[in-house]
């Protein structure tokens, strides 16, 4: 690299959201005695990102043109013996790219705050908790070593759990979070085994010096098994990623936790924290490659999560769920492009992901105020000619969610569709059928939330619950008044995000998977893993690729989608109760979430405490106080009592003691003799 960055920069993006949060933390909130006033609290923390952003930009710009990179260690925390334990960054194109994605989508989602949260109590808190996270996140991204990215990955995870929760006195919001915590715990457990074991046979968690020894794991094996040490490595590393970027079976916090304040749904679980999984993987691209075992069981999760989890989101009927299921489903596409070593890929579609979707979620959350907080579909309707900027920006987030020809989410979800199709892995078959039947799924289920909507008949004055949410109405309306366009302060962040989910994919398709953007930073092994060499001889351009685009299979199956959705949903509207009251087991399961839920809590949480409950009677109270402690004194205190009842006081007692012993000793000595030889 031609270039190396300042140290001092690169300490100033992490830290600026720090202080904007600890700002706003502290003498914003009762904690410190409300000295800063609202206006001030969120004007810090947008500063805060803002500055944040504009040296991540800044930083992207020099490693794009200059070459400029930066891996060195900031401060040591402690070395012990040769395994030092530091706080340092790695800045490549990978890094800034993320650095740059994080800080945009987290400056839109504080502007977007400001509007959607105006009469919120918690008003100072909240943007206390969404900058602390954003500097979690950089910390995440930034780090050179497995440690601070550990670090990074327990912080993002400890905030969600404090924004999911953020309406702490809803018993719903509550159980969300605890939800979220948990699951999380169970893919971290994994993850911190995987490091563990990276650690003890490297004697090092900084990445370079990991990647420097690639070559003596992959010779390898786990001690009593015939698994390679390499597998078993990134195995674990990814049964981390399952839990943080929500793969099936771990994902089942996701869809709950849109219990929080939609900003939280759109920062992290569409454009940031659930992609710290996908961003992991791609970063250890030098392990998983040394793995066939391993990606093949990556693509196999990422393809169940794609094409399952796209048909929850067709029956779900509050906004924000629907979104949130499309999340799932996106997600497991990064992972199926992970699974065939299409890391490029993955992250490309990363990226494109975060801005249509944190689009679609603030979008959601316009409906949601625009209609007094009202969140089923089903009593919304009509809403485009009374909110027009939020319908014709949602309307470009759904056609880039969808995979529209010339629409960022067309060339990123093409490439992965195409990737899997390449690939030689035994569940490639399997993914390449998820990927395509998903891109139906999706454009169903996201047009006929857009139908539902915005078109057809106006439903938002018949809602039969409304009053029953009156207490959530943290805007002061009425529900009975007539929907209205959100204040420019929510729909300037929408436009904001709608321009690069309509051009970021043509801007950057080819410099990002098939130039030099990500050139010693994701490392494939060309001779087993081919899908990305020939993507790049099949590629001729973003034009050509969108005009190839209108005659391919997932053209077709999305534009079948949208087609099925509008017929069901605009000019035949009673057949989906038809076909609901038809398929009803189908749809019983679907609505059960495959009781996944149901096992979690009846199975798997009830037999964790009964074996909980069996350790602490059978094991601490039985065996432990009353065999080994209280049994112990017990046996001494028994034998005291029975030797007690011998110390009579009485001489001749003793001296018929000691005549009876003199007798057995000589009876022992005159006996033992003929008995040994009687014997022989």
């Amino acid at each position: 690299m031609s270039a190396t960055l300042s140290a001092a920069t690169l300490l100033a993006i992490p830290l600026a959201p720090l202080a904007g949060a600890l700002l706003a933390g502290i003498p914003g909130t009762m904690f410190g005695g409300n000295v800063l006033g609202r206006r001030a609290s969120h004007s810090f923390t947008i500063l805060g990102v803002l500055v944040a952003f504009v040296l991540s930009a800044m930083t992207l710009w020099s490693v794009v043109t200059e070459g400029a990179g930066f891996n060195e260690t900031i401060y040591t925390w402690m070395t012990v013996g040769s395994l030092k334990m530091e706080v340092g960054f790695m800045i490549d194109s990978l890094t800034a790219m993320m650095m740059c994605v994080v800080t945009f989508v987290s400056l839109m989602v504080h502007l977007y705050t400001v509007g959607y949260m105006a009469e919120d109590d918690g008003y100072d808190r909240f943007f206390a908790y969404i900058s602390l996270f954003t500097f979690s996140m950089l910390m995440l991204v930034m780090s050179n070593n497995l440690l601070q990215l550990f670090f990074g990955w327990e912080a993002v995870g400890l905030v969600s759990y404090l924004l999911i929760g953020f309406w702490f006195n809803k018993p719903t919001a509550i159980f969300a979070n605890m939800k979220a915590f948990l699951v999380n715990r169970v893919g971290d457990f994994g993850f911190i085994l995987g490091i563990g074991l990276i650690a003890a046979y490297t004697g090092t968690l900084n990445y370079t010096e990991i990647f420097a020894k690639t070559g003596e794991l992959a010779a390898l094996g786990f001690p009593g098994t015939d698994w390679m040490l390499i597998t078993v490595i990134c195995i674990c590393l990814f049964i981390g990623a399952m839990g943080k970027s929500a793969q099936f079976p771990l994902h089942v916090w996701l869809p709950d936790s849109m219990e929080g304040p939609t900003p939280i749904s759109a920062l992290i679980h569409a454009a940031t924290m659930v992609t710290a999984g996908i961003f992991m993987v791609a970063r250890m691209s030098p392990l998983f490659e040394l793995s066939d075992t391993a990606l093949n069981f990556i693509l196999v999760i990422g393809s169940i999560t794609a094409l399952f989890m796209g048909f929850l989101g067709i029956i779900q009927n509050d906004i924000k769920r629907v979104v949130a299921y499309s999340t799932l489903s996106q997600l497991g596409y990064m992972t199926v492009a992970l699974g065939v070593s299409s890391y490029s890929v993955a992250v490309f579609h990363l990226m494109t992901h975060a801005f249509f979707k944190a689009l679609l979620f603030l979008a959601a959350g316009s409906v949601i105020m625009g209609l007094h907080h009202n969140q089923d579909i089903r009593w919304m309707g009509g809403v485009r000619k009374y909110m027009p900027i939020t319908w014709i920006t949602f309307l470009l987030g759904s056609l880039a969610l969808i995979g529209t020809p010339l629409f960022s989410g067309f060339y990123s979800k093409d490439s992965i569709i195409e990737a899997v199709h390449e690939s030689h892995l035994p569940a490639a078959g399997f993914a390449s059928f998820a990927v395509l039947a998903g891109v139906f799924i999706t454009a169903f289920y996201s047009f006929r939330l857009y139908f539902l909507v915005f078109h057809g008949k106006e439903r938002y004055d018949q809602n039969p619950d409304a009053h029953l949410h009156a207490h959530d109405d943290h805007h002061g309306h009425g529900h009975d008044a007539e929907p209205h366009e959100s204040p420019w302060v929510v729909w300037v962040p929408l436009v904001l995000l709608a321009i690069p989910s309509v051009l970021i994919g043509y801007l950057t398709i080819e410099p990002m998977l098939f130039g030099d953007f990500f050139k010693n930073v994701i490392f494939v092994d060309g001779s087993r893993h081919h899908a990305m060499a020939e993507l790049g001889e099949a590629f001729h351009g973003p034009l050509q690729m969108a005009i190839h685009g209108l005659t391919t299979w997932p053209f077709w199956l999305a534009l079948a989608g949208v087609a099925s959705s509008f017929y069901l949903y605009m000019v035949n509207p009673a057949l989906p109760a038809a076909i609901k009251r038809a398929f009803h087991p189908v749809y019983t399961l679907l609505e059960n979430k495959y009781y996944l839920d149901w096992i979690n809590e009846n199975i798997l949480a009830r037999g964790a405490r009964a074996l909980g409950t069996g350790l602490w009677k059978g094991g601490d109270q039985a065996v432990i106080d009353g065999t080994l402690v209280n049994g112990s004194w017990r046996l001494v205190g028994r034998i005291a009592a029975a030797v007690r009842q011998m110390q009579t006081g009485y001489i001749y007692h003793y001296a018929l003691v000691m005549i009876v012993g003199v007798f057995v000793l000589m009876t022992y000595f005159v006996w033992h003799d003929q008995i040994v030889a009687l014997f022989k």
